[in-house]
C-alpha cells in the first residue's frame, strides 16, 4: 500500500506544487493522476520514488516511511516508465530489459528467462532481444520500456505519460497491454496523464488535481456519476458525462456472438469463398483452439492474391477488448479511432464475440436518444468516424 500523509512540495521560488495531500492506494491497484498543466500530478508521482523530495508530510510504502530508506535502493524496487522511453541506444534490447536485474545481481540464466518471457508477453519475437532500440519502431520501443519496468519484478510501477507521443492506434494497443499485464501480474501502477479518456479506461481510481490540491479521488464510474464540482465537470466534458448514462454496461452484454472466423493454414481462395458466402469484408483468423490470431481483410487479399500464401501468413494484427470491458471503451475506439468493429476475447485470448458500430448505435439509441431517428443517428456516427478519425467508411459487402 502507498500512503500520502499531509504531503506538501514547496519550491525555492515559492511555488506550492503540491498542497497538503493525503491519499491511500491499495496493493494491486491502478491509480491515475490527472489534471491540467501545473496541477501537481507529476510531482506527486515522482515523490513516490524520491526523484522529488516532499517539503512536508510523509509517504509510506507498506507502512514504512520512504524518507528513511536509501533513495537508490528504493528506486531499484520501483519500476519507472517515461514518455521518452529511456532505452539505452548503445545497449541491445536484452541488455535494456535486464538492466535492473543485473544491478541486483540476478544470475544470468534468470535474467535470460525473464527477458524471453516478458518479450513474449508483449507479442514481440525473442529475436528482437539481439537488436538495438534504433532497429525497432516507436511502438515496439515503448513496449520494451514497459516490460523493462516489469523485469525486476517490482511491485510498484510508476508511469509518467508513457503514451503521450504515440499515434492513437498504437497508444490504444499499449493501453490495453499495460492494463492486461497489470491485472495479470498484480502490480500496483501509479500513472500520470492529461487525457481523461485514458484515465477512464485504465484506472481503478482517479486522482483529479487542481493547483496542487486533490479535488476528487474516486472510481471512474463514481466520478462520471457524481463530479465533485464545476472544475471536474468541465474537465470531464459534457459528452463523457452524457455517455456515462449508458456506458456502465460491459461489452459482454451487447456483443454479437456470431463471428465469421477462419482457421490458420487455409488459403486465400478459401477465404474469398467464405467471405462471399457470408457476405462480409473481413475474417478473424483463429487457431484450432479458437484463439484470436489476427484479421484478414479484402485489401490484404487484393495485395496478395497472386501469391501462394495462407491466411495467417498475410493477416494483420487486430485490436481487441477483453470480456468485462466497459462499453465506454468500445465506444471510444469505434467513434474516435474509427474501428468498424472490435472483437471481444477471454482472458486467455479465445474469441468470444464482436462489438459492432450497430450494437453501439442500438445502446445509445435505447438509453439516450429515445425517439430520435435511427437513420439520422447512424449518419451522425458515420460523420464522426469519417471527419473525427479520418477513416474510410465501411466497405460494401462482397457480392
Amino acid at each position: 500500500m502507498i500512503e500520502f500523509k499531509n504531503v506538501t512540495k514547496l519550491y525555492p521560488n515559492g511555488k506550492k506544487a503540491v498542497d497538503n495531500i493525503s491519499l491511500e492506494f491499495d496493493t494491486g491497484e491502478f491509480v491515475v493522476f490527472i489534471g491540467t498543466s501545473g496541477s501537481g500530478k507529476t510531482t506527486s508521482m515522482r515523490m513516490i520514488n524520491r526523484m522529488i523530495e516532499p517539503t512536508e508530510g510523509e509517504i509510506l510504502i507498506d507502512g514504512e516511511n520512504i524518507q528513511k530508506k536509501n533513495a537508490v535502493e528504493l528506486r531499484r524496487k520501483i519500476g519507472y516508465v517515461i514518455q521518452q522511453i529511456g532505452l539505452m541506444p548503445h545497449m541491445t534490447i536484452y541488455e535494456n530489459i535486464v538492466l535492473v536485474p543485473k544491478l541486483l545481481g540476478w544470475p544470468e540464466e534468470k535474467q535470460k528467462s525473464t527477458a524471453e518471457d516478458l518479450i513474449k508477453r508483449v507479442d514481440l519475437p525473442t529475436e528482437f532481444l539481439d537488436r538495438y532500440p534504433s532497429e525497432l519502431s516507436g511502438g515496439q520501443q515503448q513496449r520494451i520500456g514497459v516490460i523493462r519496468a516489469l523485469a525486476a519484478d517490482q511491485n510498484i510501477i510508476l508511469m509518467d505519460e508513457p503514451f503521450g507521443a504515440l499515434d492513437p492506434i498504437t497508444r490504444d494497443a499499449l493501453q490495453e497491454l499495460v492494463k492486461h499485464l497489470q491485472q495479470e501480474m498484480g502490480k500496483t501502477v501509479v500513472f500520470v496523464t492529461h487525457d481523461m479518456d485514458e484515465a477512464l479506461k485504465l484506472a481503478d481510481r482517479i486522482v483529479i488535481m487542481q493547483e496542487g490540491k486533490v479535488v476528487q479521488f474516486d472510481t471512474p464510474d463514481n466520478i462520471l456519476a457524481n463530479p465533485a464540482n464545476e472544475f471536474v465537470e468541465d474537465f470531464i466534458g459534457e459528452e463523457r458525462l452524457t455517455q456515462a448514462q449508458t456506458n456502465l454496461k460491459t461489452v459482454d452484454q451487447i456483443m454479437n456472438r456470431r463471428v465469421i472466423t477462419m482457421e490458420a493454414g487455409n488459403s486465400l481462395a478459401d477465404a474469398i469463398k467464405l467471405m462471399r458466402s457470408e457476405r462480409v469484408d473481413n475474417l478473424f483468423i483463429v487457431d484450432s483452439d479458437n484463439k484470436l490470431l489476427g484479421i484478414l481483410s479484402v485489401e490484404i487479399i487484393e495485395r496478395n492474391r497472386r501469391r501462394n500464401v495462407t491466411v495467417d501468413e498475410v493477416m494483420e494484427e487486430v485490436m481487441f477488448v477483453r470480456e468485462g470491458t466497459l462499453v465506454r471503451d468500445a465506444l471510444q475506439r469505434i467513434l474516435i479511432l474509427g474501428y468498424k468493429n472490435i472483437p471481444v476475447v477471454s482472458e486467455d485470448d479465445h474469441l468470444l464475440g464482436l462489438i459492432t458500430r450497430a450494437s453501439i448505435v442500438d445502446i445509445v439509441y435505447d438509453s439516450i436518444w429515445q425517439g430520435a431517428d435511427l437513420d439520422e443517428m447512424e449518419e451522425v456516427l458515420e460523420t464522426t468516424i469519417l471527419e473525427g478519425a479520418g477513416v474510410e467508411p465501411q466497405k460494401e459487402l462482397i457480392e
